[in-house]
């Protein structure tokens, strides 16, 4: 279910219990005021007598007297209007003897039709209670008969409602109206702050799929939510980075091929070519041909390196570069590799400085490997170094590691190169003037270093600057 849909469910229910819970105190409050105003029978019943009983006893005390005595009848007349109550006395045959409504003394009254000693009967209209009350003698005889006509306000005086109960009937409005208040409140922040981000964020979502990166996911409060867009904001620029990263490396691969290509098809041009003048027999003696045969191994050598780096490069996307770390001795290991490169370096015309002295400390390598480093190193440094300039290979042991220092005296790196020399397919601005090899390649050489020594638990780094030289260094772990 939807968080809108499921919101507005339970803002239904709640406002349902609300009004429930109000309706419930408007009744509970009614119930008591009904009681309050509605009194038992039995409690009306004494509170009649307790009214009446001062009357009835004058009556029963001067009952004999009462019909002949101006001053009693004057003095009951008194009580009846002081108290609110009309009072008639009537004797056993029915005859009225005093009234306090009318002077005339001379009616009678239907005994059986107008006596009412009970309450239910005493009611005859609404709102007056008409009941009657034997006059008993001294001697317990029955001598006539005192109907009061009683107001129910005279008898029950119309109560105001306590302060108390508006007091709580408006705190239970109060607080209904709090619930129902602070229910749409957080509908309205929900939909704020939650809904809305999350539909924008769905929005976003749905531009990046359709391959648009440049959405901005902007959250000014710092929340739950903005941490999602900080997070969804840091996914999107990341898809994007890599994107951008994808679509140039498919562009390099392609540039690569193309290269390789090219790079593979000039010397094939050349050894055929070679090829072809021997087999007509251009070639007039033997030292023309020993030059023939040695331009055709030079060319042969550049296709081996360009399909050697292009394999190790295939190697490395699919995350294998075959590594196989041996234990051997490092003088010997270096000696074997360096001793070649010395001789290649010297047929250039650039001064080799070998190392004094090469430290006989065990460690794991794999010589092929380390070999293929350390030429691509000096390969790199003969295409920035002139005639006249010296490439330097030292090596020491510091903090239980191999130090392995290849310098050169050329022209030293660009600033804006270095950051990415070991990156793929980066070749960096040319040089200019004549160096002591070509600069050709791929752009693959220092990023298959790097892949290599991190394989031997090791590393690679490098310092340079521009018109003194270069210094990258090689770590090997000691046993």
């Amino acid at each position: 279910m939807y968080l809108k849909n499921w919101m507005k469910k339970w803002l239904r229910s709640i406002l349902i219990c609300v009004l429930l819970l109000f309706i419930c105190i408007l009744a509970l409050f009614s119930i008591i005021f009904y009681r309050n105003e509605e009194p038992q029978n039995e409690y009306v019943i004494n509170q009649i007598r307790l009214k009446v009983n001062g009357h009835l006893l004058y009556i029963e005390d001067h009952f004999t007297s009462l019909e002949q005595n101006v001053n009693l009848r004057n003095s009951l007349q008194e009580m009846s209007s002081n108290a609110g109550i009309d009072i008639s006395v009537v004797q056993l045959d029915g005859k009225v003897i005093f009234n306090s409504i009318e002077a005339d003394l001379s009616q009678f009254i239907n005994l059986k039709e107008d006596l009412h000693y009970d309450l239910f009967t005493s009611q005859q209209q609404p709102g007056i209670i008409k009941i009657a009350f034997p006059i008993i003698s001294g001697t317990n005889e029955q001598l006539g008969n005192a109907i009061f006509t009683i107001d129910r306000d005279v008898l029950f005086p119309i109560k105001q409602p306590s302060p108390t109960n508006f007091i709580l009937l408006f705190i239970g409005g109060l607080f209904c109206f709090c619930i129902i208040g602070l229910s749409l409140y957080i509908v309205r922040k929900s939909n704020k702050e939650i809904l809305l981000p999350l539909n924008h964020l769905k929005k976003n979502t749905e531009e990046i799929v359709k391959g648009n990166y440049e959405q901005d996911t902007v959250y000014s409060q710092s929340d739950e939510i903005g941490e999602l867009y900080a997070v969804f904001d840091q996914m999107r620029l990341e898809i994007k980075n890599l994107t951008i990263q994808r679509d140039e490396q498919e562009q390099n691969q392609k540039k690569l091929i193309s290269s390789i290509s090219h790079e593979v098809r000039t010397p094939l041009t050349t050894i055929k070519a070679y090829l072809d003048a021997i087999s007509e027999g251009i070639c007039p003696d033997m030292d023309s041909l020993m030059s023939y045969i040695q331009i055709m191994q030079t060319n042969t050598e550049k296709m081996s390196r360009l399909i050697d780096d292009l394999f190790i490069h295939t190697l490395k996307e699919l995350g294998h570069i075959p590594v196989n770390l041996t234990e051997q001795y490092s003088k010997e290991v270096l000696t074997d590799i360096l001793l070649p490169i010395r001789y290649y370096v010297q047929t250039t015309g650039i001064h080799f400085i070998g190392p004094e002295s090469i430290p006989n400390v065990l460690i794991q390598v794999d010589e092929s490997r380390l070999e293929q480093v350390l030429s691509n190193l000096i390969t790199n440094a003969l295409k920035h170094t002139t005639k006249g300039d010296s490439i330097n290979v030292s090596i020491n042991i510091e903090s239980q590691l191999l130090y392995i220092n290849v310098i050169d005296t050329g022209n030293g790196m660009l600033p804006q190169d270095m950051p990415f020399i070991f990156e793929r397919y980066f070749r960096g601005i040319q040089a200019t003037g004549e160096t002591a090899v070509k600069n050709e390649g791929a752009g693959l050489g220092l990023s298959i270093c790097k892949h290599i020594m991190e394989a031997h638990n090791g590393s690679i780094s490098f310092k340079s600057k521009r018109n003194v030289g270069t210094t990258f260094t090689l770590t090997l772990p000691i046993i």
